[in-house]
């Protein structure tokens, strides 16, 4: 048989070290199919929607760090990866998505299922092509796997059915992609300026991201130098939180308000590797310097004395000589006594909770942090689980946080934890899903069963978009649309063929927890969290507090003033 398109596509991801391709089937990848099944080297992963495939192969590519791979048929089935991939996009992780496209001969024809991928994909990707002509390959896949390994992004081969099966007697080259890590730092008058900024500070504090990612050791030798507190950003947790006397917690709608001080009383900021959006938490007379890799973010949150561009490592390293002044460890010794007594109290406040019906999220949380493995990966949903992990998952070095932290899409947990447990089959995986974000792409579970992949699904189930309420609650209005009538989720799970565990009484939590861990197989954990649990900001502002004293009026006149002695008990009156 003569080699096909599809032939030349499937050799040259496995020249690119690829060895597996998330999906599902249609005709228009027939061809592709066809030639995963010859090669017999890479493995389909089928899931139940393309959403899932794109989430799973970020998953893939982030704890692989490398490259994965996802495809979708023709029109819907390419559509429905979009969600997935801009996740991707936004996260900086390189995917690869196939897009399957109707036949080449009916483009323009307005054809069953015809779209214009290459237009739809275009602002969730570095590189949205049609490959029309079998001489374009192989060098088309390995012009869209260099952007996607290069600009760290989503990279989409749009591919008809009819292309994929004609012949081409073109070979693969040896070096599919090249992976470059460039020393990129500031010159030399630039760093001098930065360290002039840092020298003359009295009150200097770091905030820290994702782009600290390996640079762990001299963020802390920056720190002491500085005598610095640092707060961290969601996305720098993983890689900061541990081994770090200068932590003083995280700022934002989930963070500390030691956090949330340590900034507004700093008269320098220092911005590393972070992209934070939120603006209202920035301090309006401190002056911000601002070092990211990606030079068009400087300055886009907030107004900054100072940016600079450069790998955080890279710049910390050459940063170092020019910083000559002794700092005082007053402001540091400050705001680390004020997160010893945050986290305290967050601590205690999950273990009183420990006996109280409805279970208490924080409790939950805590028990799943103490009883899980060493280098276990968590994945959470937008909404409350996130808040939640933010606040009582406890993060060493070796463990992973991977969640929608950027695009901020519901029902991302369990495609993740599905692509984080077939990379690592031997790791624990533990997916912390909201009931509504479970919901929406609930057939995935049968991946689950499928696959006999081991994933522990821990839902909290309080049968309501709850973080959406206490946006609501937040600006006045009483909760409307968020309520969730959810069945029995262990008895659905049970359904599918995974072991389903209900727990409604705080005092079988943790034996159950340690149940579903412990079993050689998925689990989906049925907790029912207490609803109306408050996660509030570290500062409440005046229009916020302005809008909870309306709804909380509305509730009265509404009927609804049960609710009050709800809040009461969660100490929203104290």
């Amino acid at each position: 048989m003569k080699q096909t398109v599809a032939d030349l596509l499937i050799n040259t991801l496995l020249h690119a070290g690829i060895k597996r391709i998330y999906g599902i089937v249609g005709d228009s990848l027939n061809a592709v199919l066809d030639s995963i099944r010859g090669s017999g080297k890479i493995e389909w992963i089928g899931v139940r929607h393309e959403e899932v495939a794109a989430f799973a192969a970020g998953a893939d590519a982030l704890l692989s760090n490398s490259i994965a791979v996802c495809a979708g048929s023709s029109g819907p089935g390419n559509l429905h990866l979009i969600n997935g991939l801009y996740d991707c996009h936004r996260s900086r992780i390189p995917v690869l998505a196939i897009a399957a496209h109707i036949p080449s001969n009916e483009i323009g024809s307005e054809y069953f299922q015809q779209t214009h991928p290459e237009i739809l994909f275009k602002e969730c990707s570095h590189f949205s092509e049609v490959l029309t002509r079998a001489e374009q390959m192989p060098r088309m896949v390995t012009i869209a796997m260099q952007h996607a390994v290069s600009k760290k992004g989503v990279a989409v081969l749009v591919l008809p059915g009819d292309v994929a099966a004609l012949p081409e007697s073109e070979t693969v080259p040896k070096q599919v992609f090249h992976v470059t890590n460039p020393i990129i730092r500031p010159s030399e008058d630039e760093l001098k300026k930065l360290a002039e900024y840092l020298n003359n500070g009295k009150k200097i504090t770091l905030l820290c991201g994702a782009g600290c990612e390996g640079a762990h050791k001299q963020v802390m030798e920056l720190c002491e130098q500085l005598k610095s507190p640092m707060v961290i950003a969601l996305r720098g947790k993983e890689h900061l939180e541990f081994d770090n006397p200068y932590l003083v917690g995280l700022t934002g709608l989930i963070g500390y308000s030691s956090g949330f001080d340590a900034i507004m009383d700093s008269d320098v900021l220092l911005m590393l590797g972070t992209d934070f959006p939120y603006r209202q938490f920035y301090p309006k007379n401190s002056i911000i310097l601002q070092v990211d890799i990606r030079p068009e973010h400087l300055g886009r949150r907030a107004e900054i004395t100072l940016g600079l561009c450069g790998d955080v490592k890279d710049t910390i390293e050459a940063l170092i000589p020019y910083l000559t002044k002794k700092h005082k460890s007053k402001h540091l010794d400050k705001y680390v006594a004020d997160y010893s007594d945050v986290r305290k109290e967050l601590d205690n406040l999950a273990i009183g909770k420990a006996g109280k019906k409805p279970i208490h999220p924080q409790f939950l949380t805590k028990i799943i942090s103490d009883l899980a493995s060493k280098d276990a990966v968590f994945t959470c949903d937008v909404g409350t689980p996130t808040l939640w992990a933010a606040r009582y998952l406890r993060m060493n070095g070796k463990r992973r946080l991977l969640g929608s932290f950027n695009h901020g899409t519901m029902a991302n947990a369990l495609p993740q934890a599905i692509g984080a447990q077939v990379t690592n089959p031997e790791r624990q995986v533990i997916a912390l899903s909201g009931d509504g974000g479970l919901a929406m792409l609930m057939g995935d579970l049968l991946t689950l069963q499928q696959r006999k992949l081991p994933v522990k699904v821990v839902v909290f189930n309080n049968s309501a978009l709850s973080f959406v309420e206490l946006e609501m609650k937040a600006a006045g209005y009483l909760e409307t649309g968020t309520e969730l009538q959810n069945p029995n989720l262990a008895s659905v799970a049970d359904g599918m063929g995974i072991k389903g565990i209900r727990v409604e009484d705080p005092g079988d939590l943790e034996a159950a927890v340690k149940l579903a861990f412990e079993h050689n197989g998925p689990v989906l954990l049925d907790v029912i969290v207490n609803r109306q649990e408050l996660s509030l900001p570290p500062k409440i502002n005046f229009e916020q507090a302005h809008g909870f004293t309306l709804w909380m009026l509305k509730a009265v006149l509404s009927g609804e003033g049960n609710t009050l002695v709800e809040l009461a008990e969660t100490n929203l009156l104290r």
